[in-house]
């Protein structure tokens, strides 16, 4: 477990590569129940050990997570996630270069429950939510390219969707990009701010992707 930060009303940890963020019908170890579990052993919990999931993170996708520890403290972090104060953003490697080095991606999406993916529709579909993203590219490496992307909305598989309806799909997303790349998905949460539930403070969580292609760019804790 690699705690990012911790006290009596938050829980900042790292999900790893394909550990998904609250229990599925596959019954592998997931980040909710790991992060109770901790929780429970560290300091003696007797019971139920109260764990709100603030926000989650795709299976494949790695990086922060925050967790609230009290019902008052998710109840105010949700209110966050609603302003927009609770900011969330990726670093990803995509296997084109964006036609521009920023820019802000709009599109409505539609969850196809049957196929697991989101589909870019018109405005007026029936189901459609808005998605809204800021990307900047960062740099290019052996035909791919590093870019950061802020989350303006949160919805189901966005980043994915967005980026591969401009022709970018994300390196190794077998979802939305080409077949022919079997590999993990560049897709990481590395940064989370957010105003602590109690005090105000403006808090950053950070951690930083540490395997392939994401080692063939600099990255620091500055990007």
């Amino acid at each position: 477990m690699n705690v990012l930060y911790e006290d009596n009303h938050l829980l900042a940890v790292e999900k790893p590569y394909g550990v998904p963020s609250q229990a599925d019908e596959t019954g592998d170890n997931d980040m909710l129940s790991l992060c109770k579990a901790y929780i429970k052993q560290k300091y003696n919990k007797p019971g139920n050990v109260y764990l709100g999931m603030v926000h989650r993170l795709d299976r494949p996708t790695g990086g922060v997570m925050v967790f609230a520890r009290t019902s008052k403290a998710a109840a105010r972090l949700a209110a966050q996630m609603k302003s927009g104060e609770f900011e969330k953003t990726y670093l990803a490697v995509l296997t084109a270069a964006p036609p521009e080095r920023e820019g802000t991606l709009v599109h409505w999406l539609v969850k196809d429950e049957a196929a697991h993916i989101a589909r870019i529709a018109d405005e007026d579909t029936p189901g459609a939510k808005r998605a809204e993203l800021f990307f900047e590219t960062l740099g290019q490496q052996d035909g791919l390219t590093l870019v950061r992307i802020r989350l303006i909305t949160g919805r189901f598989h966005q980043i994915r969707a967005q980026m591969a309806a401009i022709g970018c799909p994300v390196y190794g997303d077998m979802k939305y990009g080409p077949r022919d790349v079997k590999a993990p998905l560049a897709l990481y949460a590395y940064r989370v701010c957010l105003n602590h539930p109690t005090t105000g403070q403006r808090l950053c969580f950070t951690a930083l992707p540490e395997r392939y292609p994401f080692t063939l760019f600099n990255i620091s804790d500055e990007n």
